[in-house]
């Protein structure tokens, strides 16, 4: 997408603080430089007025993330792209069927990147999915990923025209891909059920606040989340040492995403909020597979830990 939009060198994107490090990565692969905004501390999603603190005339795009399925504020965002009249991308990556406004997301902005890597809601083992409304963009981006082959009828099919890349999907993981985007709206409702089951127990214990889906959302509850409410711990107790303890009681859980900001290859000081989600965030056990008696056992655990420090 950022290729095709013709970022180069010396251009900025601004990007969330909290996030896969793909987002930036992709940023520094066509030479741009990422731009670190802070995180709403409701949604977790990258925050409006951070952005907008962000903006400066060497901005080419806003990319969003729509993290663990939960849609950023796209209404605020949208029209802080309009204003300063800046494309803005959604990375959609783990936020395929969640909706804003009734309205899906990846159809708020000029393009947006879903992926079908083997831990997302749709799978096919690798790779993913672009969309755009953009017919011109939409060229662009084919002929990138099919090594740049041109659309010149005398020259033939095997004419390249520009440097590109090897970033189509075989038969085979689009047929499974497809079988599993047929039951869509089945997976979601899964998740969504996995997370009510999570809720139910744990929405009265005030030492943890799940990620809830905010007003005028729709999250697919990719990853049920928590955050160690750490005003009401008696003891030092962060989401790091929680996990431990959960893993000695059969329990997988792993950490939300760091500041990416703070990675070696940026060395950001930020004081952002990220940091703290960090430290006290936690994913829960989250797969198609739980059942009911699963869920009721992990928070019993987790209630009976925190209650215990």
């Amino acid at each position: 997408i950022l290729r095709a939009l013709g970022v180069k060198k010396g251009d900025e994107i601004i990007v969330p603080d909290t996030t896969w490090v793909a987002t930036a990565s992709v940023v520094k692969y066509v030479g741009a430089k990422p731009v670190f905004a802070d995180i709403d501390p409701e949604t977790w999603t990258i925050c409006p007025k951070s952005i907008e603190k962000k903006i400066s005339k060497k901005t080419k795009a806003i990319m969003v993330v729509h993290l663990y399925g939960h849609p950023s504020k796209m209404d605020e965002i949208v029209k802080i792209s309009k204003k300063y009249k800046i494309p803005l991308i959604e990375d959609a990556a783990p936020a395929v069927g969640a909706k804003y406004n009734n309205k899906l997301v990846g159809t708020f902005g000029i393009a947006a990147a879903f992926s079908f890597q083997g831990a997302k809601l749709v799978v096919s083992g690798e790779g993913g999915m672009i969309i755009t409304s953009n017919s011109s963009l939409n060229k662009k981006i084919k002929q990138l990923a099919a090594h740049g082959r041109g659309n010149n009828k005398k020259k033939g099919p095997f004419w390249i025209e520009k440097i590109g890349y090897k970033y189509s999907m075989s038969n085979i993981q689009a047929a499974l891909c497809l079988a599993q985007f047929e039951r869509l709206e089945e997976l979601v409702n899964k998740k969504r059920k996995i997370f009510s089951w999570y809720e139910k127990k744990l929405k009265n214990f005030d030492k943890v606040k799940l990620n809830k889906e905010k007003k005028q959302a729709k999250s697919i509850y990719w990853m049920t989340s928590i955050m160690l409410v750490k005003e009401k711990l008696e003891k030092k107790i962060d989401g790091a040492s929680l996990s431990k303890i959960l893993k000695k009681k059969g329990i997988d859980t792993r950490p939300v995403f760091p500041s990416i900001s703070t990675y070696p290859m940026w060395k950001s000081k930020n004081k952002f909020f990220s940091k703290k989600l960090h430290k006290y965030g936690l994913n829960l056990p989250s797969g198609h597979n739980l059942k009911k008696k699963d869920v009721d056992f992990i928070c019993k655990k987790i209630i009976q830990i925190l209650k215990d420090i």
